[in-house]
């Protein structure tokens, strides 16, 4: 994300530890198979891309040890202080905007955060820049247009209420430049930007605790523009909120698809 893009997702807000959390908890063991299956080990070179929270940076620091480095930016690196220590280095650093924090890095990953970067293109091109000869580019995103619904068993109204309220949340997303089928692109991105051996996967969670707590934090985050924006009342949102607390709707999230190659 860029700094000027009024991102709707703001680190600063306190729902923003909750959502980081359940990412973890819901796409971790995903992004570590595939980190473990590009060879990471002891010495390794790494950026991790928009951060945000602490989870892979601190598996990526375990990996590469004391002759390791990972270099991990955000353009908010508020939540990264418990990590910056080595071989973690943080920076604050804007991938759509500013120039590679380093070069020759075997390994580059992002998750979830391209889709939201309205200068996506130049973010790739400079994370693919940073890579050595022979390096390793991860990246995995969302395409909420793949799968647009929170509750695609939409067999009652308080599924129909779900669906409207991530309705307004897509709408408020593109308004801000998010690109919603981006994740689906991945691999050919990759491929015409000359990356070897691509390969790609999707990730779909349709129902789990870290849903649900993923559902109530970005709800309660994004409630004051919903309401603003017409998209919903407060009514909706308190029913919403309510309903999602008391259980018994399988919430889901919009897929995650990663995509991974090689550096000629």
């Amino acid at each position: 994300m860029t700094r000027s893009d009024g991102y709707l997702l703001d680190n600063r807000q306190s729902e923003a530890g909750e959502r980081f959390d359940a990412f973890a908890s819901l796409f971790d063991p995903t992004t570590f198979r595939h980190l473990e299956g590009l060879g990471i080990g002891p010495g390794w070179r790494c950026w991790e891309v928009g951060a945000g929270g602490t989870s892979v940076v601190s598996w990526l620091a375990r990996k590469v040890g004391p002759t390791g480095t990972v270099v991990a930016t955000d353009i908010d690196t508020s939540r990264l202080g418990t990590v910056a220590r080595p071989p973690v280095e943080v920076r604050t650093h804007d991938v759509g905007a500013e120039e590679p924090p380093g070069r020759g890095f075997d390994l580059v990953h992002a998750r979830l955060v391209l889709v939201h970067v309205p200068d996506r293109e130049r973010a790739l091109r400079s994370m693919i820049d940073a890579l050595r000869p022979g390096g390793r580019l991860l990246i995995e995103d969302a395409d909420p247009a793949l799968q647009p619904l929170t509750c695609p068993d939409e067999h009652g109204p308080e599924e129909r209420l779900a669906n409207r309220l991530r309705q307004g949340f897509r709408r408020l997303l593109a308004e801000r430049g998010a690109d919603l089928s981006y994740g689906r692109r991945l691999p050919r991105l990759l491929r015409e930007a000359g990356l070897r051996q691509v390969e790609a996967d999707a990730y779909f969670p349709l129902t789990s605790p870290a849903c649900t707590a993923l559902e109530l934090a970005t709800v309660r985050q994004i409630r004051g523009l919903l309401v603003e924006s017409g998209l919903a009342t407060d009514e909706d949102i308190d029913r919403h909120l309510a309903n999602v607390a008391a259980g018994g709707m399988d919430l889901a999230t919009a897929p995650m698809i990663s995509a991974w190659g090689r550096k000629a």
